[in-house]
């Protein structure tokens, strides 16, 4: 039996992925003193050993050039509390970082004061996948916030979402 060789129209492949909940982190870099990121939710851990995790970018994109000449990244998991973070990041031809409280990571990255943790990484490998790229950073430092109640940012088909549940105050 074969499958046909019609081909996936891409709103409906859109749609259908939408059904899988992601969590929302921004990627940063700083080059020369000057601030990069962008929204991203195709982000995954790869590796135990070494430490290795994945974001996928658009081939086109203005912001991960930059990146790719810094050699590195911070990859700052959202909070709930970062929808408009979340959406200030992912608007192209804007400044990006107005109002953004941020302080530099080990390796010289922005990290986003508010996010429920963040990983600093060099870059590992790039692999060219369709129209997007697939960036593997490997994972130098990283910081864990604990707070009782605080909950990461999701997005499920096509609108933010919160995890159902109580704190224990």
């Amino acid at each position: 039996m074969s499958l046909s060789s019609t081909a996936i129209e891409p709103l409906r492949f859109r749609e259908a992925l939408g059904h899988y909940a992601s969590g929302i982190t921004v990627i940063t870099s700083n080059i020369e003193g000057e601030p990069i990121g962008f929204t991203c939710q195709s982000f995954h851990s790869v590796s135990m050993n070494p430490p290795l995790v994945s974001f996928n970018v658009m081939s086109v994109s203005g912001s991960y050039p930059k990146i790719r000449q810094a050699g590195r990244f911070a990859v700052n998991i959202l909070s709930d509390e970062q929808v408009g973070i979340s959406n200030q990041f992912a608007q192209r031809g804007v400044d990006k970082w107005r109002g953004v409280e941020w302080k530099e990571s080990p390796l010289g990255n922005p990290l986003i004061a508010g996010s429920l943790h963040w990983l600093d990484c060099e870059i590992h490998a790039e692999h060219a996948a369709g129209d997007h790229l697939i960036v593997i950073g490997e994972v130098k430092a990283l910081d864990l916030h604990v707070a009782a109640c605080t909950q990461p940012l999701l997005y499920f088909k096509g609108q933010y979402r919160n995890i159902a549940g109580h704190c224990a105050v």
